[in-house]
């Protein structure tokens, strides 16, 4: 993929949502290790996969240092933005993430990786949520999915937590993430069904929606062990909702392409994760099924993002004034 600063002058203009893209890589690799393991199959790709995910945090990590260093009042902007605000925790997440898929490569490199994402996941989410509070011009509009990553992103930490032995802090984050998602799909619902719709830019998060019951979903098996009511109707609901957007498929076809298409991948690598697990927990050959398609689907949509997002560098569509 193309350098966002490869001219520096588009430098003070790199979003921190360009963080969303490791998100997608992370949860392909860690997708396409699920697959594997439900398959019985071992490819080889675990490694290479995790490691270029890791490759394009650490150039993302360097380029946002630089515009910190260099243009601190630009990064000011983007805190104190009601929606870029959130894409910060987006940097915690992917070390989560990469902390799961190098859990069964590395684990002794998982543990820090964790040990970083956890903590600096839980400052984002007492920093985003304090802004919530004492907030002065945040209105309804402002409102959209990506509100859901700071705070019940979360409910990611015990997905790699209890297997790294931390099962109390694991049920601490689970607890965090599954009251503000209660909280926030309420909120989501009624700005969508009462106000104005959501601006074209920001469609594609609406696929965020899927993401916290499925992760939901995978940490809580991961915490309690087992299939029991609570984690069914986790898993049910984000297939429901998966359901859901793909009948609206031909709205999300039209929509130019913006940095947020990125949305669409993650959460489609947590409902194929979840699928599998599904299939690995109830060994009802439909769910290995339903998770195999989806990470067609997703792999497909991961390699169409990573092209036009190098294209979209390459127009300067990318990392200009607005965006």
């Amino acid at each position: 993929m193309s350098q966002p600063d490869a001219d520096p002058r588009r430098l003070p203009n790199l979003p921190v949502a360009f963080f969303a893209v490791v998100m997608g890589l992370s949860g392909l690799t860690i997708a396409w290790e699920k697959a594997q393991h439900a398959f019985g199959l071992d490819l080889g790709i675990n490694p290479w996969m995790a490691g270029v995910t890791a490759a394009v945090l650490a150039l993302l990590v360097g380029l946002y240092t630089a515009k910190l260093v260099r243009y601190p009042k630009a990064v000011l902007a983007e805190l104190r933005h009601p929606v870029k605000l959130n894409f910060f925790a987006a940097i915690s997440i992917s070390l989560l993430l990469l902390s799961i898929a190098f859990l069964p490569v590395n684990p002794d490199l998982s543990r820090p990786l964790w040990m970083t994402g956890a903590a600096l996941h839980l400052i984002f989410t007492l920093y985003v949520v304090s802004v919530w509070i004492h907030h002065e011009h945040f209105e309804v509009h402002h409102m959209n999915p990506a509100w859901f990553i700071p705070a019940v992103g979360n409910v990611l930490v015990p997905v790699a937590g209890v297997a790294l032995g931390f099962e109390d802090i694991s049920w601490f984050f689970f607890s965090i993430g599954m009251l503000f998602w209660g909280i926030l799909l309420a909120i989501i619902f009624y700005r969508v069904l009462f106000h104005d719709p959501i601006p074209e830019r920001f469609m594609p998060t609406l696929f965020i929606l899927i993401a916290p019951p499925a992760v939901g979903f995978i940490a809580y098996v991961r915490l309690v062990g087992e299939l029991d009511p609570l984690a069914m109707i986790l898993y049910f609901s984000a297939l429901f909702l998966t359901l859901l957007l793909f009948t609206q498929a031909r709205f999300f076809a039209r929509l130019r392409f913006y940095l947020s298409w990125w949305a669409y991948s993650f959460p489609l690598a947590a409902i194929s994760i979840a699928s599998m697990l599904m299939f690995e927990q109830s060994q009802t050959e439909t769910y290995r099924w339903i998770g195999a398609g989806l990470l067609a689907i997703l792999s497909l949509v991961v390699a169409f993002l990573l092209v036009r997002t190098a294209i979209a560098i390459s127009r300067h569509g990318i990392c200009v004034p607005g965006h």
